[in-house]
């Protein structure tokens, strides 16, 4: 025998929440299934610093953060960041834009808004069932390894939003990959997203500066400029600037084996301006000094520069100033995915019609971080994943009703087979 429920949703964090949230609203009944003892673990961890849900930034230039091109116009379209802060106003969350356009809720918490979130779903009839892992996927079926034992179910319609692999111990650890595959879905290859790079720092370096920021530095590769801040570790370099430029990196190593990165630590002088700083030192003055009190480079910018250089560091103010605006630093391979803060690759655009369902399996719809798309850090992520479960409950619904399934009905009896 199955259980039988009129719709399931298989994975509890934003996409999925946010997909249950419309098919509640609009009367049908949802039961959310989740591998981990309690939902949106990563949305929680997401939170740690101050939860960024958005970007303020018009939304053409918003739309173009994601890729590939387009892939997530339709669905941030119809729910744009305004909506998003006035769904968050709506749970009793105000959220205000930061210096850097960045949109937090105002108790810079995530939290308080996954309590109210899930506490809104309850009123609203969601059913939540904890500690489900999905272990099987039939025709029609769903079977976990659940509490109490193998548990197969049956839906009338089903969302699965069990995220990408970054993170895993949070919950998502891409082990839907075979299971889609063995369905004859096109899945890409999962790698990582907004994830740190490998660099060969020396063993000197490694010991005095992993785990120091880079504050103000602009970072340029393949003709792209970001400013922001990066933090060396002990295995490289990671930090919102790098990972605005994450694919482009990752795509270069995996291809060469190797990208060259330019780290500009003064971007807020130009070259002349630096070397005529520099020029201005006192004769006693070491060179160290002559960095720190001229050029105002910290000891970590100092030894990121002696790093570059190999071997000693030009003595000549105008080639040391283009040493500082221009640092070279090869990257040698990416960071893995349990450190990722995002997953590339998935479920491929084109096994999705345009109601986010697969094309060959009626009934079967995917969203969130599961899809093929990608997306810097800056709100554009969790934005994503929230517009995306929207806009799959809304082709749920249409599908529900272009086959006239009533609300409250299961289309069949509730036996398996």
């Amino acid at each position: 025998m199955a259980e039988g429920h009129e719709i399931a949703v298989v994975g509890g964090g934003p996409a999925g929440l946010a997909a249950a949230e419309v098919l509640a609203d609009a009367g049908r009944a949802v039961t959310v299934y989740d591998r981990m003892p309690s939902l949106g673990r990563k949305l929680l961890m997401a939170g740690r610093g101050g939860l960024n849900l958005t970007h303020s930034e018009a939304l053409p230039d918003f739309l173009a953060r994601y890729h590939p091109a387009g892939s997530l116009d339709a669905a941030v379209g119809a729910f744009p960041p305004e909506a998003l802060r006035a769904w968050c106003e709506g749970l009793g969350e105000p959220t205000f834009v930061g210096s850097s356009g960045r949109v937090f809720p105002e108790s810079f918490k995530a939290s308080p808004l996954l309590r109210a979130w899930l506490a809104r779903l309850t009123e609203r009839g969601v059913a939540i069932r904890p500690r489900h892992r999905l272990i099987a996927l039939g025709d029609g079926t769903l079977t976990f390894e659940a509490p109490e034992g193998t548990r197969t179910v049956r839906a009338g319609a089903t969302l699965l939003a069990l995220g990408g692999a970054s993170w895993p111990r949070l919950g998502s650890d891409g082990a839907w990959v075979p299971l889609l595959e063995g369905l004859g879905v096109g899945v890409t290859p999962l790698r990582p997203a907004n994830a740190g790079f490998a660099l060969d720092w020396s063993e000197t370096f490694r010991e005095r500066h992993a785990g120091t920021p880079l504050k103000r530095v602009a970072l340029t590769f393949a003709g792209r400029t970001v400013r922001g801040e990066a933090v060396v570790t002990r295995q490289g370099l990671e930090g919102g600037a790098v990972y605005a430029l994450s694919r482009l990196l990752r795509e270069a190593v995996a291809r060469e084996g190797s990208a060259r990165l330019i780290l500009d630590l003064r971007p807020d002088l130009d070259a002349s301006s630096l070397a005529a700083r520099l020029g201005r030192s006192r004769p006693g003055d070491s060179l160290s000094a002559r960095l720190r009190k001229a050029a105002g480079l910290a000891p970590v910018a100092v030894g990121l520069l002696r790093e570059a250089a190999g071997t000693a560091l030009p003595t000549e103010p105008a080639i040391l100033a283009g040493l500082i605006k221009a640092t070279p630093l090869t990257l040698t391979g990416t960071m893995g995915l349990d450190r990722a803060i995002s997953t590339a690759g998935g479920v491929t655009l084109s096994s999705l019609d345009g109601q986010a369902m697969l094309r060959d399996r009626p009934g079967l719809f995917v969203a969130g971080e599961m899809l093929d798309w990608e997306a810097p850090t800056g709100g554009y992520l969790l934005q994503g994943a929230i517009a995306g479960g929207r806009a799959a409950a809304g082709g749920m619904l249409a599908w529900l009703e272009s086959r006239g399934i009533s609300k409250g009905v299961t289309p069949f009896d509730g036996v398996s087979g």
